[in-house]
Order: structure tokens, then sequence, then C-alpha cells
């Protein structure tokens, strides 16, 4: 009989390890939240490759295979747990951490995306109210890119959904799926002794984080660090050895060179024995017994060296030989880099070179570390999706709205919303010009440039479309005080004029038009007459100089009838009328 209880149908939910969903019509929504799709059936037991592996010999199918499996894991977290001791492994693991879980403009961790207002309100309780992520995503994206593997625990509440969270460590529970069926997975706390028996856990309750990289592996994930493990030996053996080294050489020494005279030769052992007891044999009188002894200092890396001389070469002396000045570190170099390779962080970044451009985040120097953290996120939010939908399922969604959200985590790269950038704006200004052009018609632009298809063109044609209705109802607004919507109306239009010209002409009756003598009133405002103008009264030469010549002044005093002695003063009357009205106009124009 069925289980129909709501813990009953939340396990046939993730019977499967995905959920699917109809969002409309024939479309389907997958959220694949155990990555089935791309690793499921690789392996068919825990044991199968991973033992092979890191054991070196053939599967061996028996009693204790999950034990022998479990102590091969147990032994890679023991080097785990040593190399994050180390400086350069621990500031990867932290700046993998910070790259991951950054924060984005609006101070957000993560985004939620969802056209249904209430699921997004919920979410946003879930992850930011109830599980802390702004706290608690540093931590569990750390443990799982160190261990390839973290293990969190939900507690679920019926029509409440999840209440909270319990890290669990990889060192107390294992994965364990069917051989038989691979979508039936239980999760199991190790046994503590003989009779003790694990607690077990539904697919549903764990969400289990895993860095899946390597079939290898499964149905655990690889770590980050685990490239870089056997090169990490390496370096440390060679560090111990450079050190040893140099303890053993660099002290100085002296070299003793005695004279021995003419003592014969069988005789120059015990003579410089004897010498070097003198000088290395140390007087000590015991305390208890008060016996005198000499005690002797054994040779060491510190004893200095005797030489007998005679001859030419006579002459006590004593000479300092220096100890070793050894520089070169190019095989602890080569070392270092090899494993900064491994981890796929960039050396300035750790504190290795000093030449650092002036950018804002790690991954803005080095797309590759970019691409890194990006699979990071996307395995983070998979599980934290996950979660979601345990939640949403708690508290009664179980239509398409159940899956109707995207999470996002924050790009730790600039570059990526640059080149984007960058790239719209060339298909713009290209599909611009072409059309302008007149090369190319806008499907055509929407169809090859912008990759469109009927449906989208369409869809984008309307929005287009709706675009130029909001533009006209904020002119509307602004210019006429007037909402379109609200009132159904419009005003100050082209069409809004001409129907009320229409209406005022069917009121004069006739045939239209305005009539011979005009509407009373219309037409231009008459303006007031200008000097030097067609309207002044003294017309539009008022003073009569216009193209006035010496041989025509002759012609003009004669026709008025002007006599030669008082045409030279009325002439010089003309000349100061004209003065006096150009300086009234320029004070006139220095007032204003």
């Amino acid at each position: 009989m069925a289980d129909n209880t709501f813990f009953g149908r939340l396990r046939r939910l993730f019977s499967t390890q995905t959920v699917v969903q109809n969002v409309g019509g024939k479309k389907l929504r997958v959220v694949d939240t155990d990555r089935s799709q791309a690793y499921k059936g690789a392996t068919n037991f825990l044991t199968d490759r991973y033992t092979r592996l890191h054991s070196g010999g053939q599967n061996q199918h028996g009693y204790n295979q999950t034990q022998q499996f479990m102590a091969q894991r147990l032994s890679l977290f023991a080097d785990y747990e040593e190399m994050d001791n180390d400086p350069i492994i621990a500031s990867a693991l932290d700046v993998y951490a910070d790259e991951s879980t950054m924060k984005n403009e609006f101070d957000q961790v993560l985004k939620i995306h969802s056209d249904n207002a209430e699921v997004k309100k919920i979410l946003h309780n879930l992850f930011y109210d109830i599980l802390n992520v702004e706290f608690n995503l540093w931590p569990w994206c750390r443990n799982m890119v160190k261990y390839g593997d973290f293990f969190l625990k939900m507690d679920i509440a019926e029509d409440i959904g999840i209440v909270g969270v319990t890290p669990i460590s990889v060192y107390e529970l294992e994965r364990m799926e069917d051989p038989e069926n691979s979508t039936e997975v239980k999760f199991s706390t190790l046994s503590q002794g003989y009779n003790s028996v694990g607690e077990e856990f539904k697919a549903y309750e764990i969400a289990h984080f895993r860095l899946l990289s390597d079939s290898n592996y499964l149905p655990y994930g690889k770590a980050m660090i685990e490239n870089a493990r056997k090169t990490w030996k390496s370096l440390s053996l060679m560090e111990d050895a450079m050190l040893v080294h140099r303890i053993m050489r660099a002290p100085e020494k002296r070299i003793f060179q005695i004279d021995i005279g003419n003592i014969p030769p069988n005789e120059v052992d015990n003579y410089m024995q004897q010498i070097i007891n003198k000088m290395k044999k140390t007087p000590l009188v015991d305390p208890k017994t008060g016996e005198y002894n000499l005690k002797y200092n054994l040779q060491n890396v510190t004893e200095d060296f005797y030489l007998p001389v005679r001859g030419g070469d006579s002459g006590t002396s004593i000479d300092t030989l220096s100890g070793l000045t050894f520089d070169a570190v190019e095989d602890i170099e080569y070392l270092r880099n090899k494993m900064m390779s491994a981890l796929k962080i960039p050396k300035a970044f750790l504190g290795y070179e000093e030449q650092v451009n002036a950018k804002a985040t790690l991954a803005a120097e080095d797309v590759r570390f970019a691409r890194t953290v990006e699979r990071i996120q996307r395995i983070l939010v998979s599980e934290l999706t996950k979660i979601a939908i345990v939640h949403l399922y708690s508290q009664g969604f179980t239509d398409e709205t159940l899956v109707d959200f995207n999470l996002e985590l924050t790009k730790s790269s600039t570059i990526y919303e640059q080149e984007k950038i960058e790239l719209w704006d060339a298909k713009t200004s290209l599909g611009n010009s072409m059309i302008q052009d007149k090369l190319a018609s806008s499907e055509w632009v929407y169809k090859n440039i912008f990759n469109l298809n009927e449906e989208e063109m369409d869809r984008m044609r309307w929005g287009i479309v709706n675009d130029q209705k909001r533009q006209f109802r904020y002119e509307q607004i602004s210019m006429e005080g007037n909402d379109p919507i609200k009132s159904g109306l419009s005003f100050g239009t082209p069409h809004d004029l001409a129907a009320i010209q229409q209406e005022g002409d069917d009121s004069a009756g006739g045939e239209g038009g305005a009539p011979e003598e005009g509407f009373e009133g219309a037409g231009r405002p008459k303006e007031n007459p200008h000097y030097g103008k067609d309207g002044s009264a003294r017309g539009r030469d008022p003073l009569g100089r216009v193209g006035m010549r010496a041989e025509e002044l002759q012609k003009t005093l004669t026709n008025l009838g002007l006599k030669k002695k008082t045409d030279k003063k009325i002439i010089q009357e003309t000349l100061e009328t004209q003065n006096e009205y150009d300086n009234y106009l320029n004070k006139k124009k220095a007032k204003e």
C-alpha cells in the first residue's frame, strides 16, 4: 500500500533524484539535483573504480568492501588535513570560498529569480532568515572544496518546511546506492562499534554537495586539492631536505695546522692525538664521587680539522673554513609552480609576485580561474535548489510553481559582464547600420544577428509596441496632466487637434474653409511699425541716403527747387539728425 503521508510523498518526489514538472503545454522543467544525467551509471557500486584507483589491486568483493572503501577515503582525508596546514593550500581554500560567495551590487550573496512573488518571498525567508547563507555558505563551500564533499542534514516539518540544517562531517556519513537501482540513494552514519548500527537518512533529508569532476571517485566528489596532493608531498620533502642540508653545512670550521718539526713520521699520529685530546677533552669532576674525568666531545658537524705540517709549511697557524652558501632554489620553485598549477590559482594572489594590477577581484585577473569558480558555484546552486524544492513542497506547492524559480550566485569576474555588453553593443551597431543602409531587413537582422526565431521575433515586436504605449502614457502625464489609462482619452495629439478643427468646420456649415475676409481676429497679430521699415511713417529710407551720389545730388536739388546756398544747410541738418538718432540708439543699447 502506498505511503500517502507527507514524508512518504516527499520520498517519492526525490525517489529518482530528479524533479520533473509540467510548466505549461508540452514544456517540462527538470531539476536534476543529483546531476544523475551527467554521471549516473558510471559506476555500479561504491568500490568499483575508487578502490582500484587507490589500492592498486583488483576489486575485492566481500563482506568488508565498504569498510575498505571508507578506509581509503579516510587516508585521503588525513592528507587533506595536513595540506590544510600548509600556508599555500590554506590560502587557496580560502580564496575558493571567498570568490564563490561574493556579494553582488545589491549586497546579496544569493539572488533569487521568480515570477511568483510569493515563491520569491518564501525562498528569501528560507535562505536569509533560516539558513543564513550570508554567513554559513562560506564554510560550506570551503569544506566542499577541501574534501570534495559536504553533507547538510535538513530538519523538515510538515506545512512549515525546513526549520534548520545541521552540517555532518565527511568522517561520519557515507552515501549508499543500490547496485541494482542506482536511483535508490540513502545515507548512513558510520557505526562506532561491532554491534552498533548507524543512523540512516532518506535522500530528501540530506543535501550532498559534491564536486563531480572525475567518475573514478563516484559516488563521492573529488577535492579541488587532490590534484596537488602528490606534488605537495614532494614539495614538503624537498623543503625538509633543503633545511637539513643547509643546517648541516652552514657552520664554520677551523683548520689547525700544527708544526710537527722533526718528529718521526710514525709518531706524528700520536703527537696529533695528544694535541686534539688536550683541546677537545673537557675536565669534569663528579660531584658524588669526586673523581676527576676528562669528558670527550664526539666528532660532529661543528668539529674542526687538525693537520700536521713541516718543512716549507712549518709554523702553527689557524685558518677558517666558511660554511655552505647555497642560494639555488630552482627545484623548490619548480615544485611550487607545479602545485599552484594544480590549484588553478594565479601566483600573484598568493603573495609570490609583486606586480599585481589594481583589479576588483582575483577572477578579474585570470579568466581561467573565473571559470573554475563558476563551476563550484553551479554545484552550490544545484544543492541549494534541492533545499528550496523541499521547503516549497513542505508548504504545499506541488504544481509548476514548485520549480518556478532560479538561484544565482554572484559572478566573481566582471570580465564576463563586460564581454557580454561589448558583444551586444557590436551586434546592435551592426544591425542598425545594415537597416539604415538598406542592406537587410529587420527580420533578417533578428534572425541572423540576434538568433531569434519567429515566436521570439513576434514577442520582441509586441514588446516594442508596449514600450511605445508606455512612453505615450508618460508624455500625456507630463505634458497634459492626463493619464490615458484612467481617463480613456488623449489630449494634444495631432489627431485630437484635427478632430477639434473638423468639429469647428461642421458647426460653421458650408463647404468648409475660412471666408474670404477671414475670421474676425484671426491671422498674425499686428506689429508696431519699426524705424527704417516699410511700415514706418518715414518709409524704408527716411534720410534718403541710399544710392545717393555726387552726380545725383544736383539732379535732386534741381527737382526740389532748392538753391545752392540753402542746399548745404539742409544737408547739414540731415546729417545732424542722423547723428542724434545714432547716439540715441547706442545709449538705449547700453542701458539694456
